[in-house]
């Protein structure tokens, strides 16, 4: 078996007994990099010297029998918009190609470093992460690895696509309305969106987050463990600890999970979608938890509010362009921003308030369950040139993501079924502020329920 294929917790196993050494696996995943990039176009400012050289150190240090932390030797990637020293961060923009590299470690990146993680490579996302594809001006269109001509999702696109495709077990993506899950569940992998303040990130959001992609529930783990790690230049946001290893054989007695298969706004759920979250309810049932149908009631649609706050959000993002810049921004994101901006100060906080409004009726409907099982999109797949699933409606395919953000849930993408055509379908485990663990452990369970695929796209 190639070393690209293993998860990172076997590689570490693998390290232990010196069956692989840090180089090995480098290598490894940089051949399958080479063989697969060119199709999935998920990575940039890939740097195998560099890489190389850190392999190497790791390998010294495991010789040593002192390995520097978690993730010592394990090749990986990082989202174009999590800040590095010495690397690009152009979050997708074609006008900030030409800007000087990061001088500092975002704190994801400096947990990395600390842990002896060899980051190889940055991964695409589009302009802003303002979308829900792989659509991006600066570097063009992310592809699924299980059939290119449809979406990876966004916006961490490329680095659902790179650990889908095996170029890397892990990755650090970020999420703002679904960024993290909407591509773990297209490219049909594990994506955890951690809850508010678990994980030290910058610039400091209430809505945006860094989490893992994973092949694994126990990769994503291990990743979020070594990523919540404090960073002295944020407080610390006490919550509940993450943990120890996850036991899946421990089962789901006595809990009760909330079943949410239509959110009665946005898209409509697509047969298939439906039909693999309902399995993968049956399967929770099976292990012990009690399955309750809830039906959120709204007060009109808050996919109207969500798309005029979310413009003002864009806006921000412009100010400060010059006309000639802002030409080479995508011309939809960009369209976007600049309806946000003729907003006025008092609509916006209206569009907000209401929203709001409509995040706490959500955590109203929930407040009988422990945790709530979801489809992660409504549909299967959308073509990779779209920026959403409904190209007049961006945000209308986010109404099981989008509120989880507002809230501070923690949720995980992890893989359910795959359609007639050999798509994956993600299902979304959602649970209440500060419950990481518990959402890891459910995701564990439901992971070990359902078959596995083992092959990889583009093999």
């Amino acid at each position: 078996m190639s070393a690209w294929t293993l998860d990172a917790t076997e590689l570490l196993a693998a390290f232990r007994d010196r069956s692989l050494s840090p180089v090995e696996a480098l290598e490894s995943v940089l051949a399958r990099v080479a063989a697969v990039n060119g199709t999935i176009n998920a990575l940039f400012d890939i740097r195998p010297d560099e890489a190389l050289a850190a392999a190497r150190a790791s390998e010294a240090r495991w010789r040593a029998g002192t390995p520097l932390g978690a993730l010592d030797g394990i090749p990986m990637t990082i989202k174009d918009s999590v800040a590095a020293a010495g690397r690009p961060y152009w979050r997708g923009v074609a006008a900030r190609r030409n800007d000087p590299p990061s001088t500092v470690d975002s704190p994801p990146a400096a947990r990395l470093r600390e842990a002896g993680a060899v980051v190889f490579a940055k991964t695409t996302m589009p302009d802003f992460g303002l979308s829900s594809s792989g659509v991006s001006s600066a570097h063009g269109i992310t592809r699924n690895p299980h059939d290119p001509s449809v979406s990876t999702g966004g916006s961490s696109a490329g680095a659902g696509a790179a650990v889908a495709a095996g170029a890397g077990p892990l990755a650090i993506g970020t999420d703002l309305a679904g960024s993290v899950r909407l591509p773990a569940g297209h490219c049909g992998v594990v994506g955890v969106k951690p809850s508010f303040g678990r994980v030290p990130h910058l610039p400091a959001s209430r809505l945006r987050v860094a989490g893992p992609l994973a092949r694994s529930v126990a990769d994503a783990a291990l990743l979020l463990g070594v990523m919540a790690q404090p960073d002295p230049r944020l407080p610390t946001v006490p919550l509940p600890p993450l943990g120890g290893a996850l036991d899946p054989g421990a089962g789901l007695g006595g809990v009760r999970v909330g079943l949410i298969l239509d959110m009665g706004f946005g898209l409509a759920v697509e047969p298939e979608v439906a039909a693999a979250v309902t399995a993968a309810a049956e399967r929770l049932a099976a292990a012990g938890a009690t399955i309750v149908p809830i039906r959120p009631a709204f007060a009109g649609d808050p996919l109207v509010d969500a798309d005029r706050y979310y413009a003002v959000k864009a806006a921000q993002e412009l100010a400060g362009f010059s006309e000639a810049d802002r030409a080479a921004i995508n011309p939809h994101v960009r369209g976007y921003a600049e309806s946000g901006a003729a907003m006025s100060a008092l609509d916006y906080l209206a569009h907000g308030e209401r929203l709001e409004a409509a995040a706490t009726a959500f955590a109203l409907a929930c407040e009988g369950v422990d945790f709530v099982l979801t489809p992660v999109i409504t549909c299967v797949a959308f073509p990779a040139e779209w920026l959403g699933a409904d190209p007049a409606r961006p945000l209308a395919h986010l109404g099981f993501t989008l509120f989880i953000n507002m809230l501070g849930w923690p949720a995980a993408a992890v893989p359910g079924a795959a359609s007639a055509a050999g798509l994956p379908i993600g299902v979304q485990i959602i649970g209440k502020a500060g419950d990481d663990a518990g959402v890891l452990h459910a995701a564990a369970v439901l992971e070990a329920a359902t078959p596995r695929r083992r092959t990889f796209p583009l093999a």
